[in-house]
């Protein structure tokens, strides 16, 4: 693999964190949900989003 630039870096580290922050956020809705389907809904999207985060954070390595 190609060594990254800062910008490229920098980049990465910004997605990593929104990723993180949106897996966070939707499984705090998750737990808080009474209705199933809203719950089920917002754990999916919080999967999703860790699945971005996995798939980012594999460039890193």
């Amino acid at each position: 693999m190609s060594q990254l630039s800062e910008k490229e870096l920098s980049a990465l580290h910004d997605l990593l964190s929104e990723e993180e922050l949106l897996v966070k956020k939707f499984q705090m809705l998750a737990n808080h949900a009474t209705d199933n389907n809203i719950k089920s809904e917002m754990e999916e999207i919080s999967q999703r989003h860790q699945s971005h985060f996995n798939k980012l954070y594999d460039h890193l390595s």
